[in-house]
């Protein structure tokens, strides 16, 4: 697929950043990149700024398109190129985020360039590029909730990340149960142990606080989708908002439940495997 050719002043600001004079590409860097990509290095004696910029900006000519650019934009901030240097790759990627949103672009933790929600003001760009990484070192948020609203992030469409982390909720028990239901008919299918054994257990559920933990986990399920899922599969945007505060709050809640699933126990088949011995 053909990508549109990158303005001027977008191409300059990617080139200022990957060949910052202090955290930047060095220029034997560039010129082993520049020759895997296949792109000619026109001006090998300029500053790496101005020797980027030609080399890119040519071949985007010749090409009439913006392909081999982001191909070139892609092998620089290729994460195996920054391993052991996390710090590096992240504000690498936060800052070329921030100057590529005005075209529609984002890179993802995975260094690909995918298309995002177009930037048009310096504030909305910055927020954006920031978004994700925030996130993940502020508030540790489990991978599994971005994987499910990482799109909706990018673009700061809380109402919608909030309803696609929900989901994720209900499709890691379906995943770990073999359950099919949903809501609070899968939280009682899942985690129920009046006179059975639950899918799932949190502890040995002998004791009154360890059952009292149980229950309270099933309580704390079922109104996260009573508040959350349900709230925001039914209601439209305008009569349901959600700012960023209150979207980040509700990530952090889908974040534990997701963790505190990952230490559960699988009890049924624990159980069954143990019967059949």
């Amino acid at each position: 697929m053909a990508i549109p050719t990158i303005e001027t002043q977008i191409l300059q600001s990617v080139c200022d950043v990957l060949g910052a004079t202090d955290d930047g590409l060095t220029g034997s860097e560039i010129g082993r990149l520049l020759s895997s990509c296949g792109i000619d290095d026109t001006v090998p004696g300029h500053n790496k700024r101005h020797r980027l910029f030609e080399a890119l900006s040519i071949r985007q000519s010749r090409d009439g398109c913006g392909n081999n650019v982001i191909n070139f934009v892609q092998e620089a901030i290729n994460p195996v190129r920054h391993v052991g240097d996390e710090d590096s790759f992240e504000a690498r990627r936060s800052s070329l985020n921030e100057v590529l949103s005005f075209a529609g672009l984002s890179i993802g933790e995975d260094g690909k360039v995918v298309s995002a929600a177009k930037a048009s003001t310096l504030t909305q760009a910055a927020q954006r590029a920031d978004e994700l990484r925030r996130i993940l070192r502020d508030r540790n948020v489990h991978p599994d909730v971005l994987r499910f609203c990482r799109e909706e992030l990018l673009e700061n469409n809380y109402f919608h990340a909030v309803f696609e982390a929900t989901k994720s909720v209900a499709e890691k028990i379906r995943t770990r149960t073999g359950l099919l239901s949903d809501g609070s008919e899968l939280v009682d299918a899942a985690f129920a142990f009046k006179n059975t054994i639950p899918h799932l257990a949190f502890n040995t559920l002998q004791s009154e606080s360890e059952k009292s933990e149980q229950r309270g986990f099933m309580n704390l399920l079922k109104g996260l989708f009573g508040t959350f899922r349900n709230t925001t599969a039914h209601a439209p945007k305008i009569t349901w908002p959600i700012d960023k505060l209150d979207a980040l709050d509700i990530l952090s809640i889908v974040s534990l439940v997701h963790r505190r699933l990952d230490q559960a126990v699988n009890a049924k088949s624990v159980t069954n495997a143990a019967t059949k011995t």
